[in-house]
């Protein structure tokens, strides 16, 4: 088990304990009394005045208890900041008084003193990162590995950094003993088990999510900003609105990250000389934006979006909330795009995959791979995988890969043993492991070159053949180029402002589309350097504008 870091825990000082007395009231509580329990959301950050506050979790063998709180200390993770749904269990373990700050307080405090702050979200950072690295956790993913929903499922979590374990009933004795205490049958399964007392039977991952407290905006919420899309354009816009004041509301329809989630190893990002991966990398910036009040939901995917009469935003999600905004921020990103070969539905999430995650790399250990794509996030996927798997197969149409490709990446590639490079490839076809449909598994690739093709055993592949943006939900009236990416600036014609009925006495700011206060930001936007660092500039940039443009509209109404 691995030994918990010195960051976990903080003890406040007498004079920290008096300034944190004005965001809370002190309640007495008798040994035994349970103050927070599995599912709770939003719950209060209590601060152990005198007693213990004792911390359980509900994990594969039982209740266990993780640890205790004496004077000065605080119990909790990031889900204490974020509002998501409590995993542990917290009793009085020798009676007390607590401080309770309620949530809304507490995102006060998190704005109002920046001291405070920082020790909160440091300590809970470490200890979400330490229940990651734990081989126990109070969320169990139960089921085949062979149904590609259990994948969906285990990266869904993933993604949103919750702690969990995984086990195949059919060939894990300890998952075959948690079925049976939970009298989960064959046809039950995928099963999440969230504690001792909450089990999910074949869920979606919208069903998980609203379990987990992970979207918790009502319908007819309304703020400053709508911004969509969680990728590093749309959470750089997020945490420099919300740290200017302003209301802010973040959808994803995944989770924070975006393509660059995916990201094993971004190693030419500013001030990160050892690199960082992608997940990490959005995990920082969705607890920085929450820090200062923004509220992120995910998965949530977005329908339409309509001028109201005040001259206000109306952003409606497929599952029918609506949504107000005076701005919206446009920074949706690109969906991947998918190989033009039959039945490659089939194989998705069972041997074909978009991007290259640890979860990924474990799947496919010893195995061969490949990898079809030319640029930076396709080498720096191969660089990745080639630690665990045999033999990484690039696959790619151009001549020269240089050509799409960062000089350090193909260096890394050309020196790395196991990595075999195939210009003017592409795959022909795929192969399944049997012909048995209840064993889906890729097995093989046809690989196609001029004047040949020939078959590589490789059960996995990854693309990362680039994308095409997601604008569909955007009304006729925003101006895109011919491949469907949002104008902005002086990109737009004056034949495209006045059909979309431009009215204001100025032209377009530099990331503002053809719809007064509606901007796009990042690889949605037409023109953009799909780059994580230009992305992240372009949402922090633009916030700018649209606190002059609110300022606008509030003076005249238009």
């Amino acid at each position: 088990m691995a030994k918990p870091p010195a960051d976990v825990n903080y003890t406040f000082s007498n004079d920290e304990l008096e300034a944190l007395m004005a965001y809370g009231e002190v309640m007495a509580h008798d040994e035994g009394e349970v103050l927070i329990r599995p599912g709770d959301r939003q719950v209060d950050c209590l601060i152990t005045l005198t007693g213990e506050t004792h911390i359980f979790v509900d994990g594969r063998e039982g209740e266990r208890r993780l640890g205790f709180m004496e004077r000065g200390q605080f119990i909790g993770d990031i889900g204490v900041l974020t509002g998501q749904a409590s995993l542990a269990r917290t009793r009085m373990g020798v009676a007390g008084d607590v401080l309770h700050i309620p949530y809304p307080s507490f995102q006060r405090l998190l704005v109002e003193n920046s001291g405070l702050s920082d020790i909160f979200v440091r300590t809970f950072t470490a200890r979400r990162a330490f229940a990651l690295s734990r081989d126990e956790a109070p969320v169990i993913v139960l089921g085949s590995a062979l149904d590609r929903s259990v994948f969906g499922l285990r990266d869904f979590l993933t993604k949103h950094s919750i702690p969990h374990t995984y086990h195949d009933p059919i060939t894990d004795p300890l998952g075959e003993t948690i079925a049976k205490a939970k009298e989960l049958s064959d046809d039950q399964l995928p099963a999440v088990i969230l504690g001792a007392e909450r089990v999910l039977e074949r869920p979606t991952v919208n069903d998980v999510a609203v379990a987990l407290g992970l979207d918790l905006l009502p319908d007819g919420a309304a703020a400053d900003v709508i911004v969509v899309g969680a990728g590093p354009a749309g959470l750089a816009a997020s945490v420099y609105a919300g740290s200017e004041g302003l209301s802010v509301l973040t959808l994803d329809s995944s989770a924070p990250g975006g393509q660059a989630g995916t990201s094993s190893k971004i190693e030419n990002y500013l001030g990160f000389p050892t690199g960082v991966s992608g997940q990490e990398l959005a995990d920082r910036a969705a607890v920085q934006a929450q820090k200062f009040g923004v509220r992120l939901a995910a998965p949530v995917k977005v329908k339409a979006l309509t001028c109201l009469e005040d001259k206000t935003y109306c952003v409606e999600t497929l599952d029918g909330r609506k949504l107000k905004g005076r701005a919206v921020v446009v920074a949706s990103g690109a969906q991947y795009r998918r190989l033009n070969i039959p039945n490659l539905e089939l194989f998705e999430g069972a041997g074909v995959y978009y991007g290259a995650s640890p979860l990924e790399a474990q799947l496919c250990g010893g195995a061969e791979v490949a990898i079809v794509g030319a640029g930076n996030s396709a080498g720096q996927g191969a660089v990745f995988l080639s630690k665990t798997a045999k033999a990484v197969h690039m696959l790619y149409r151009r001549k020269d890969i240089r050509q799409t490709m960062s000089e350090y990446l193909v260096r890394r590639l050309e020196e790395t043993e196991n990595i075999h490079l195939h210009p003017e490839t592409e795959i022909e076809a795929f192969h399944p492991h049997c012909t048995d449909s209840d064993d889906p598994r890729l097995a093989a690739i046809t690989i196609k070159k001029p004047g040949e093709s020939f078959k590589v055993e490789a059960g996995f592949v990854f693309l990362f053949i680039g994308a095409a943006p997601f604008t569909d939900w955007l009304p006729t009236e925003v101006a895109r180029d011919p491949r469907g990416f949002v104008k902005t600036g002086a990109d737009i014609g004056n034949l495209e402002l006045v059909r979309a009925a431009w009215t204001l006495d100025r032209m377009p700011t530099t990331y503002e589309t053809s719809l007064p206060r509606i901007y796009a930001v990042g690889d949605v936007r037409s023109g953009s350097v799909k780059r994580v660092a230009s992305s992240v500039g372009e949402g922090s940039v633009v916030v700018s504008a649209v606190h002059a443009a609110l300022s606008e509209l509030g003076q005249n109404g238009a």
